[in-house]
């Protein structure tokens, strides 16, 4: 009888197969944990009741934009923005507004804006906005009223917002 040698186990197949399981599942763990540490997601609201008072409010606000015939005609250039601001008594207009543009996932993009204008004109210089979707909310200083819309950027570059729609 004659006996064939023996291999050593790293040249036989079944110890790599039985390996190759546990490793993927590190290699796949390690991708993970570089995801995580790479995409700050946000924290998750605490005070669920204070939130849902803040919508209550913010309700409010947007049906005393209503109750004054607010609608807003807002242009988004490259590195500006232009925003005609019109009223049913246009001396109700204020001289400065708010204008905050909001990432839905990515608050580091936010941007908020004071603008100065007359006539229910304001126009003010805006950092590039990137491809996606983007909200725009207009407020009054003193926080009384209050607009919003959204737009697919740069597919929508002219946005109208109009409270009684």
């Amino acid at each position: 009888m004659s006996e064939k040698p023996r291999q050593p186990w790293y040249r036989q197949g079944w110890p790599w197969f039985l390996i190759a399981f546990p490793a993927l599942a590190v290699v796949g763990g390690i991708a993970t944990l570089v995801i995580a540490m790479q995409s700050f997601d946000g924290m998750v609201v605490d005070d669920y009741y204070k939130e849902g008072r803040a919508i209550v409010q913010t309700i409010g606000r947007v049906e005393h934009a209503r109750e004054l015939g607010l609608r807003a005609q807002l242009r988004v250039r490259s590195e500006s923005v232009h925003i005609e601001l019109s009223a049913s008594d246009v001396a109700s207009l204020p001289e400065r507004i708010r204008l905050t543009v909001a990432h839905p996932t990515r608050g580091g993009l936010d941007q908020e804006l004071v603008l100065a204008g007359s006539a229910g004109v304001y126009e003010a210089a805006l950092a590039p906005l990137g491809t996606g979707r983007w909200l725009f909310v207009i407020e009054d200083e003193a926080r009384s009223w209050r607009m919003d819309g959204s737009a697919f950027l740069p597919a929508e570059m002219e946005i109208t917002i109009d409270p009684n729609v």
